[in-house]
């Protein structure tokens, strides 16, 4: 036998805004979302180099219990991140 009907909530409930807001409007909306979603994602990608960077940092300066070549690509590495941070802040300042 199966379970009986039951009504259930309207998940799509618009407020008042969004029910008088036309489609033009509303792309206008979605694409600042977006942009501002993709700022937050930038931001995140910022952070996370500066993050690897200081570990790189931190191993490149870690004297003999690393090996040279271990030492020295994590020298390269903190020098990479950083012009690549720099790139990004720049290139998001313009924005």
């Amino acid at each position: 036998m199966s379970p009986p009907l039951s009504v259930v909530a309207d998940n799509n409930q618009l407020s008042p805004a969004q029910k008088t807001e036309t489609v033009a409007q509303r792309v206008r909306r979605l694409q600042q979302e977006a942009k501002t979603l993709a700022k937050d994602h930038v931001r995140a990608l910022t952070t996370s180099l500066m993050q690897v960077e200081e570990l790189a940092a931190e191993i490149a300066e870690g004297g003999d219990a690393y090996p040279p070549g271990i030492r020295d690509l994590a020298r390269r590495l903190v020098e990479d991140c950083e012009m690549r941070v720099q790139t990004l802040e720049a290139i998001s300042a313009r924005n």
